[in-house]
């Protein structure tokens, strides 16, 4: 096709044109053929004779010169000199107000930081294209740009995201008939079903691609689908359906990173079949490979880790998996976006897990709970400067000494494909007891929360999920557990969703969990030895905010609000509370009132929770301009010192859980801000029973109570009051997660 357009460009544009602007884009469209047939000195040469023919007749065209001298450096992989030549082109773009020009220029920087495996840059850049193609409306173009975006988010693990975008890519390229560009969302659509474990799904979606791939006659496409689908059948176990696609790879392929992954599938079904020596020589082949995306070398670094554990050497399989760990954080540190990174280990849990597993059957169980702990929190430590505490191996792990400084029993749960874990922690010990996969756990949680949010009582029909989850989740730790004592939950997926007091103990009789023990949870053992270090601040000092006016007809006012204002604001004397309610309770007002100094901080209001974008939770409040808002991002840039965040309102939690770092939302911020302890709801709370247990809440901490225990007690009052509040529903959507 390049050799086509090169003959047609040959001839020479008739002398009285020599200065105008077809001669311009005579020789950038040679220089642009030439680049893409690799002939690049030559292409160099066109494209630096159509910029000084630009320069000097044509000025309003150098944009357009620099965007495709950025072409070459691209093609050339000079991403610095491709980077240089984009920025001139966007700067000459904006002077202009060409939103064409401007648009292909911020796509083509979010190629490049792509390329050098920056992806939060990547997603920035592409987000400011598509708003300006989508303006244009250029719909092949913005379907690239929807591609493109979520290509970074599937980098970082983000796959709710990444599947939105490729398939509106997808719809874009279908309705405007660009076939070729529906073959590549297809297989990247194929890949998120793939990476969520969905194999029926990602089949369907490769076998799609490929029939179009096959129309087409690209070659390139073809060999990318076979090897996906050599994926899915290693992933159903499916060895020589495997091995019978990938050998169909090798006369296709053309990038360099299929290759690799190519080279990845061969060393798994050598190792498969037990060849050991040949699967690890295929391995190290990867990891030496510096042109090889970082992803793919951790993923030969653990797989080859596998290999040596097959073949009995511990300390080998040790060390490759110790490198795959580094090698994964050194390219999360790249990501300079906070919330981009917070999905990053989506894309590297399954080889923590594989460490982990490999730990246990050896019996190295507390260095398997510290690999598990290395997963946890990273983002939410690093914001609280705890960075190099979270670094592998831990900085003087001593799990045992935070269950006896906090005088608790600490659960901590991993949930994997294959089997699940429970590291029981207290004083005297740390013992592991094997769960089952997360696929007879996840549903199970799933079942029983819809049944606690439904209209009966669980404890009266009975439910067999609760029983079960008691069974499964609690009983096996419940002999170290005293009556009545402390347990510290630090859940891991699923388990973030489940309150673990409405769990049903069918001994001596049947019973809510919440009944023998005060439980709280959080993120990490980190930050719960940060906070067993930490003094809690003397002074009783409160800001109140709530009660705000209806900022629209979604979030109405609250019948109750005003009562548990009062309630709570009783429990401090005047000087030492301050209060913003209705008009008073603004967004602004909040971040600007210094919280920091407080030592609690209460929310009476609405809440939201966004699943596609977690920091954009917002605390609902009175509207002052457009804004009424508090929104997690924003909540996360004033400091707190405060011993107890309490969010009144619906869903405080979040709905997001992400690899590692759990659920993200509301109470997230707060944490990442500093608060030691937040009060949050899982589901939506009760107008009226919420103000009578913040009453009970702040009565007990009064009388010096701490503020789980306080919480518990305030549960346990709803929960025997012998009215409909003694329903989960009421008192159950509450937990208070610890910080640092």
């Amino acid at each position: 096709m390049d050799d086509q357009a090169l003959a047609l460009l040959a001839s020479p544009v008739p002398k009285q044109l020599e200065k105008s602007e077809i001669a311009v884009w005579q020789k950038m469209a040679q220089g642009v053929a030439l680049a893409h047939l690799g002939r690049y000195s030559e292409s160099e040469k066109y494209l630096a004779e159509a910029e000084n023919l630009a320069e000097t007749n044509q000025p309003a065209l150098l944009g357009e010169v620099a965007l495709r001298k950025g072409t070459l450096g691209l093609l050339r992989d000079d991403l610095t000199e491709a980077q240089r030549e984009y920025l001139r082109a966007l700067k000459s773009a904006r002077d202009l107000h060409d939103s064409y020009l401007e648009a292909a220029c911020l796509s083509n920087l979010g190629l490049i930081a792509t390329n050098q495996e920056h992806y939060d840059e990547s997603i920035e850049w592409n987000r400011q294209a598509l708003v300006t193609s989508q303006a244009n409306g250029a719909r092949g173009a913005t379907a690239v740009i929807l591609g493109n975006m979520g290509w970074g988010y599937v980098k970082l693990g983000d796959y709710d995201n990444a599947l939105a975008l490729f398939q509106r890519a997808d719809k874009e390229s279908g309705e405007t008939g660009s076939l070729s560009a529906q073959v590549d969302w297809k297989i990247n659509i194929g890949s998120v079903y793939l990476a969520l474990g969905n194999y029926d799904s990602a089949e369907s979606s490769y076998q799609s691609a490929l029939r179009i791939a096959q129309r087409l006659g690209d070659d390139s496409a073809k060999s990318e689908c076979f090897e996906n689908l050599a994926l899915v059948s290693l992933a159903r176990g499916q060895v020589d359906s495997a091995q019978s696609y990938n050998e169909k790879v090798a006369p296709l392929v053309r990038a360099h990173s299929d290759a690799v992954v190519s080279s990845i599938v061969s060393g798994r079904i050598q190792a498969l079949n037990k060849n050991y020596g040949d699967a690890g020589k295929i391995f190290q082949s990867v990891i030496g490979d510096t042109d090889a995306p970082a992803s793919l070398r951790w993923e030969a670094q653990a797989r080859l880790a596998g290999v040596y554990a097959s073949e009995g050497k511990r300390t080998a399989a040790d060390r490759e998996f110790r490198r795959a760990i580094g090698t994964i954080a050194s390219a999360r540190s790249e990501v300079k976006n906070e919330e981009l990174r917070l999905a990053f280990l989506s894309n590297a849990i399954a080889f923590y897990n594989d460490y982990i597993e490999l730990l246990i059957v050896q019996g190295r169980a507390e260095e398997a709970l510290q690999v598990a702990e290395v997963s946890r929190a990273q983002t939410l430590a690093e914001g609280l400067g705890l960075g190099s505490k979270i670094l592998f191996p831990i900085p003087n792990f001593q799990p045992r000494l935070i269950a006896e400084r906090l005088r608790a029993t600490l659960l901590f749960y991993w949930l994997g494909e294959k089997q699940s874990y429970v590291w029981v922690v207290s004083h005297s010990g740390v013992s592991l007891f094997t769960l089952p996969p997360s696929s007879e756990i996840e549903p199970l949680i799933k079942s029983y929360r819809a049944a606690l949010l439904g209209p009966r009582d669980v404890i009266e029909t009975p439910n067999a999920q609760g029983i079960k989850l008691y069974d499964t989740l609690v009983a096996p730790a419940q002999k170290v557990i005293a009556p009545g004592s402390r347990v510290i939950i630090l859940p891991d997926a699923g388990l973030y969703g489940l309150n673990f007091e409405t769990l049903l103990n069918p001994k001596p009789r049947l019973h809510y969990w919440i009944e023998d023990t005060v439980v709280a949870y959080a993120n990490s053992l980190v930050l719960l030895a940060a906070s067993a270090n930490q003094p809690v601040a003397r002074a009783k000092k409160l800001l109140l905010v709530g009660n705000p006016i209806s900022p629209s007809p979604e979030f109405p006012d609250l019948p109750q609000a005003g009562t548990e204002m009062t309630d709570v604001e009783r429990y401090f004397a005047a000087s030492e509370r301050t209060v913003l309610s209705r008009q008073q309770a603004t967004a602004s007002a909040y971040l600007e009132s210094k919280p920091v100094q407080y030592s609690f901080i209460h929310f009476v209001a609405h809440g939201t929770a966004s699943r596609a974008s977690p920091l954009d939770s917002a605390v609902i409040l009175s509207k002052q301009g457009d804004s009424y808002k508090l929104y997690a991002r924003d909540i996360v840039t004033q400091p707190l010192h405060a011993n107890l965040v309490t969010i009144s309102a619906c869903h405080g939690t979040g709905e997001r859980t992400y690899s590692g770092e759990g659920l993200v939302g509301l109470t997230w911020a707060f944490l990442r801000a500093g608060a030691h302890g937040v009060i949050a709801a899982l589901w939506e709370v009760n107008d009226n029973s919420t103000p009578e247990l913040m009453d009970d809440l702040y009565a007990e901490i009064q009388k010096g109570s701490a503020p789980d225990a306080a919480l518990h007690h305030a549960k346990l009052k709803l929960l025997n009051s012998g009215t409909v509040y003694q329903k989960p529903f009421y008192w159950a959507p509450f937990e208070i997660y610890l910080g640092h």
